[in-house]
């Protein structure tokens, strides 16, 4: 089967820990909340690897949820951390303006031209994993317009975005002919990074700016953590349990649902927010009923989807953030965790072109060792490549090329 789209957004674009010293210090956050958005890349690059190669349902309450959990979710969080990534090159806390500024909004687009090139490539190599890197590169260049707002009016954006979007990709598919899924080859092309792709830009660019707007404010606040750790929980609540009652409430919306799942044959696909759906199989997109846009589940491309997933990944990013910052010795322990999210850009391409030379026969179902083979693997090269490098080698070689940008008067 065409396994779901659920890769994340790997991103080279903050410096680790061990490379802020190359980094502009006047923007840069402390070196615990660097740390902090690489535990959360980390995270986010091993739920990733549980999407496309972990095992199949019925392995165990634990390992089910934990599957689940990371359906959807784990992309919504690197999208998050990607508009993390355009503040803390275009400045963080104080957006750059003059020679500093036009050399910044170099850099973000020498990174998407690369990332749209990546992604094509990646593409090419025919696996049953849609690669999102062409998208994110397309997300840098939608965004990069909004670097000088501040966090209320990122937010306010990413919410009329997050709003408006899904009724009008809904209102588009149709026009535009586009699928639900897209098969392999099929993500290419404005039309298909734009609307019908696995993460259209129409419906994912609200995360980026919700992350953007997180990264305007100040983390070292312990009021402001809570507060955003709140905020993510009022969102989970509002986007995962307003899908619940929304399917139960509305007349005919949970059957509309299900008979679109039945007639796109997603309904043996698990599901990565039940809690939000009328069954296990309603990881839809809108299918040929407007109840679609209700529905919650792992690439909705519903407002509530969207809403629910920035929720959990504020959460995520709000608690890495505070945990590397009070407690050292969690820091240590989580050492490998963030050495591949430091590197997660080449944690990426690395399980992609693996899966290629695995050559599964299009199955991205599979057993349990081979989820643990991939999380061994990518951690013990990531840290072992960590202790005698700064960055990773894609990221390296990223940042030789945004080098450029330092041209740019």
């Amino acid at each position: 089967m065409t396994h779901h789209p659920d890769t994340p957004l790997p991103t080279a674009d903050a410096p680790s820990p061990a490379s802020a010293h190359t980094e502009p210090t006047t923007d840069a956050p402390g070196v615990g909340r660097l740390v902090g958005l690489d535990l959360a890349r980390g995270l986010a690059v091993f739920g990733m690897y549980a999407v496309h190669v972990g095992p199949a349902p019925g392995q165990g309450v634990v390992i089910d949820s934990l599957m689940e959990l990371a359906q959807g979710r784990s992309s919504a969080l690197f999208a998050v951390l990607a508009g993390f990534a355009v503040a803390l090159i275009t400045g963080r806390r104080t957006p750059k303006t003059g020679r500093a500024g036009r050399q910044a909004v170099a850099k973000v687009i020498i990174r998407a031209v690369i990332l749209v090139a990546l992604g094509t490539a990646l593409t090419m190599t025919g696996t049953p994993v849609v690669p999102i890197l062409a998208f994110y590169g397309l997300f840098f260049l939608l965004v990069l317009p909004l670097r000088r707002l501040g966090a209320k009016p990122l937010a306010l954006i990413a919410a009329g975005w997050a709003l408006t979007g899904p009724p009008l990709l809904y209102l588009l598919k149709p026009v535009v002919g586009g699928r639900s899924f897209p098969t392999v080859g099929e993500a290419d092309g404005l039309v298909s990074l734009f609307f019908t792709g696995g993460y259209p830009a129409l419906t994912w660019v609200p995360f980026v700016i919700a992350g953007m707007a997180v990264a305007r404010l100040d983390l070292a606040a312990t009021a402001v953590r809570v507060r955003l750790a709140l905020s993510g929980v009022a969102l989970a609540v509002v986007g995962y349990g307003g899908s619940w009652l929304a399917l139960r409430l509305v007349p005919g919306a949970a059957v509309a649902v299900q008979e679109a799942e039945k007639g796109s044959g997603m309904a043996s696909m698990p599901s990565a927010s039940s809690m939000a759906s009328p069954s296990p199989g309603s990881a839809g997109v809108f299918g040929d009923s407007p109840a679609g846009l209700l529905v919650a589940s792992p690439h909705s491309e519903a407002t509530l989807s969207i809403v629910g997933n920035t929720g959990v990944a504020i959460l995520v990013i709000t608690a890495c953030l505070a945990a590397m910052g009070a407690f050292p010795r969690l820091r240590r322990l989580a050492r490998p965790v963030i050495a591949v999210g430091s590197m997660s850009l080449t944690a990426y391409v690395y399980h992609i072109v693996a899966i290629w030379l695995l050559d599964t026969g299009g199955a991205t179902v599979q057993p349990l060792y081979v989820l643990l083979g991939f999380i061994a693997s990518v951690t013990v090269l990531a840290t072992l490549w960590s202790r005698f490098f700064p960055r990773g080698p894609l990221e390296w070689l990223m940042g030789r090329a945004t080098g450029l940008a330092a041209r740019v008067q």
